[in-house]
């Protein structure tokens, strides 16, 4: 069991609005099955949530920062093999996720999410260049990974 002290934890939650166009999708899959009876089409209706519900829950990726290891979705690499630790919001977010975007970098983006932080791996037996991930709480992920960076709002910043 792992008992290094968590510096830092955020699930990155879908938005709102698209568990609100999430839920009613799978509750009209029940209107198949009204029709044929009203128990069935009620019945459908809850499996229907339920299931919508349990594959949001399942497919959310969690960032979790502890005092040896960084893990962001199902990817994790020791705190010593990060570099230079940079957040991006507005016009510098943009940058990373279009021009200046490695397809050879680690992602865990989620585009209802408007800010990113690129992680150098620094690691010589490791081809990705960087990690790219999504972040609503940029300031704390990098006071974790104790980076003295600003969070970049306009400006290219390249790794």
């Amino acid at each position: 069991m792992d008992t290094e002290r968590v510096l830092y934890t955020e699930r990155l939650w879908p938005a709102w609005w698209l568990w609100t166009a999430l839920v009613i999708a799978g509750a009209a899959l029940s209107v198949i099955f009204f029709p044929i009876d009203v128990m069935y089409g009620v019945l459908a209706m809850i499996v229907g949530i339920a299931l919508v519900v349990f594959a949001l829950w399942i497919t959310t990726p969690r960032l979790e920062i502890t005092e040896a290891v960084l893990r962001v979705g199902r990817a994790q690499i020791e705190r010593q093999y990060l570099g230079r630790v940079v957040a991006h919001t507005g016009d510098a977010a943009t940058e990373q996720l279009g021009p200046g975007f490695d397809a050879r970098s680690y992602q865990c983006i989620r585009g209802w999410i408007p800010t990113v932080v690129t992680a150098q791996i620094t690691d010589p037996e490791d081809p990705t260049p960087y990690w790219i991930f999504s972040t609503r709480n940029p300031q704390a992920v990098l006071a974790a990974l104790d980076s003295e960076e600003p969070v970049r709002t306009t400006g290219v910043s390249r790794l």
